[in-house]
């Protein structure tokens, strides 16, 4: 294939969301995804609402993704999956795995577990991704000076969230180590390290507290810690409204709420300086 003065060449560029957070909704570009994240316990299906609240009509494609957190809080794609982590993703099943949304148009994706007989109890998690598909166009001819070649950058946009499948009666403790003060972009922040053992993740908040102030002083939603890593790090901006208090005396908790029942997996008491 040649390419002339007069050829366009139009480059895909994918910008996922890790959507780790509340359960209200992701969004990016048009599209909201609600839940942001999926248990399926023993098996039960369940369903995802996808949202295009853009004003055309939009075509959105689903596949499953093999994701590994690092010990940072970030994740890895996993070109290929070991025997855990292929099981998990050939387990998942989902429809229609192609939609076509007109503006603030709905719809519904059903997602289900089938687990091979034998399987042994344990958390199994693949990662979800909604990703938009950019309408075709023909070639626009670019003025640019590289020898005649145009180039048109078309975003496309979407959104990845987590879905875990949990078989048998599992369970998982916290800790929290190495409290202390930094500084990120010139506000103060709360570091620490977050470790976790057991049979399956964990997924909470971290709250800062403060003796004689009645909110926290700093909090970070949606931290998870996968089962492939035992610990993670993590950094909470403090809240401008009580960045003067920032230092002395604080607690520390991290805080796990399962259908409205929240519990404290962690605390500790430290020193900020």
């Amino acid at each position: 294939m040649f390419i002339t003065a007069r050829t366009a060449v139009r480059t895909a560029l994918l910008a996922p969301l890790i959507a780790l957070g509340t359960p209200a909704g992701a969004g990016v570009g048009d599209l909201l995804v609600a839940p942001t994240r999926i248990i399926l316990n023993n098996g039960r299906g369940t369903e995802v609402i996808l949202n295009n609240i853009g004003d055309e009509v939009a075509t959105y494609r689903i596949s499953v993704e093999v994701k590994r957190m690092k010990e940072d809080g970030s994740f890895e794609d996993v070109p290929q999956p070991d025997a855990r982590e292929a099981t998990a993703r050939d387990m998942i099943v989902y429809a229609p795995r192609r939609v076509v949304l007109p503006p603030r148009q709905p719809q519904t994706i059903r997602i289900a577990a089938r687990a091979p007989a034998g399987l042994a109890d344990g958390e199994y998690r693949v990662h979800l991704l909604f990703r938009a598909v950019p309408p075709a166009q023909p070639p626009v001819a670019t003025p640019t000076d590289f020898k005649g070649i145009g180039f048109a950058l078309t975003p496309v946009y979407g959104v990845t969230i987590p879905v875990i499948v949990r078989l048998g009666n599992l369970s998982a403790t916290a800790g929290i180590a190495n409290v202390g003060k930094v500084t990120v972009d010139g506000r103060p922040a709360v570091s620490l390290e977050l470790t976790r053992a057991g049979s399956r993740s964990t997924f909470g908040e971290v709250r800062v507290l403060k003796a004689g102030v009645k909110e926290p002083i700093a909090i970070q939603r949606g931290v998870a810690i996968y089962t492939e890593v035992g610990h993670r790090s993590v950094t909470v901006p403090v809240s401008e409204a009580f960045a003067a208090q920032a230092s002395g005396p604080v607690t520390v908790q991290y805080v796990e709420t399962v259908d409205g029942v929240s519990t404290t997996l962690a605390e500790t008491s430290a020193v900020l300086r």
